[in-house]
């Protein structure tokens, strides 16, 4: 079958039904000719968001149907999956059986050239939120049963440079790096990891800069925090991280902090402040939510809070300056690059 537009469009040809995307209303004409096996590609270049489901959503899906959803993004993209429907058949328990004997959708990233799977879903539980550890994401959908009780699944996907950060101002000389600026007339507001509250992404590194007026400290609070590690949350124990520091180059006054931690506050010495997130490619967590407040030193002498050590984790509980500090600290970060890759721990 030809399908003509006089827009352009991009066209996904499954096993047995034909999707046409028209990149101009973004809606969606879907002609299925049966509906079994099928496979999509999705690429940013063409379009930077849309949805996608399982064959004959919100319907119940066949028997034996599996599909292969490939998202390619350019340069610095992620691919961020937002569920908003969920519905795969289960013969029992889903949380003592987990995904055995299920119908089931798994998501791969790439990682050293080859597609690794990060995780897998099933039953009836709305999925957190996915985010590619680069460019590429595959979703493989595997619906061996079928059953009246099961709709499938109906997702959002977005090609972003953003890493789900919506906060703060974004600095484009680093990957991933963001700015919170006193002088801005942002007194207080909050900051996450990448993706949260679903899991961070694998191998990925992200700075938050807060900058105060004369006479001003940076507090941040803590919500939540489960960042995947163990005590002292370095290298050697392949541990993800959290980072503080009064300066743009580490500072050993701050202990590295990963591990599920309960809420806590850490205050800066000075107008500056640091925070860099950085996991491995490794295993994952919802990595961190928390709020910070620009406030004067005169009444932060008395409520500075310093997190206690806990079992599992390490706690319980303008422009010109700028620039120099972003070429500054990109230096450090590339020549720690260069070091590491020639005397890997």
């Amino acid at each position: 079958m030809l399908v003509r537009s006089v827009v352009v469009t991009l066209i996904i040809v499954f096993s047995e039904c034909i999707t046409v995307y028209d990149t101009k209303s973004l809606s969606i004409y879907e002609l299925y000719l049966r509906a079994t096996n099928c496979d999509a590609v999705f690429k940013s270049d063409l379009i930077k968001n849309g949805s996608l489901s399982s064959p004959e959503y919100p319907g119940t899906y066949s028997p034996r149907t599996t599909c292969r959803y490939e998202f390619q993004g350019r340069g610095k993209e992620r691919v961020q999956i937002v569920f908003t429907d969920f519905s795969l058949y289960h013969p029992g328990d889903e949380v003592r059986d987990q995904c055995e004997g299920a119908d089931v959708l798994s998501a791969f990233v790439m990682i050293d050239g080859k597609e690794e799977k990060i995780d897998s879903y099933c039953g009836k539980k709305l999925p957190r939120p996915i985010m590619s550890n680069g460019p590429r994401l595959v979703l493989e959908f595997k619906g061996i049963y079928s059953s009246r009780f099961s709709r499938g699944f109906q997702a959002v996907y977005t090609f972003t440079e953003t890493f789900g950060i919506n906060t703060g101002h974004q600095l484009t000389e680093l990957p991933c790096a963001f700015m919170f600026n006193s002088t801005s007339g942002h007194q207080n507001g909050t900051f996450v990891s990448p993706n949260f509250p679903g899991y961070y992404p694998r191998d990925t590194e992200c700075h938050y800069f807060f900058y105060g007026r004369n006479e001003e400290r940076i507090k941040l609070v803590f919500e939540s925090f489960d960042v995947e590690g163990v005590a002292p949350c370095e290298a050697r124990t392949a541990s993800d991280y959290v980072e503080f520091s009064n300066y743009m180059a580490r500072d050993r006054k701050f202990p590295r902090y990963c591990g599920y931690i309960s809420p806590f506050e850490v205050m800066s010495d000075q107008k500056f402040f640091r925070v860099t997130f950085r996991s491995n490619d490794r295993l994952d967590g919802t990595g961190f939510n928390a709020s910070y407040y620009f406030v004067e030193e005169t009444n932060t002498l008395s409520s500075s809070v310093r997190p206690t050590l806990s079992p599992g984790g390490t706690s319980s509980s303008t422009s010109v300056f700028l620039s120099i500090h972003v070429l500054l600290f990109s230096c450090v970060v590339s020549c720690l690059s260069v070091l590491h890759h020639r005397n890997p721990l």
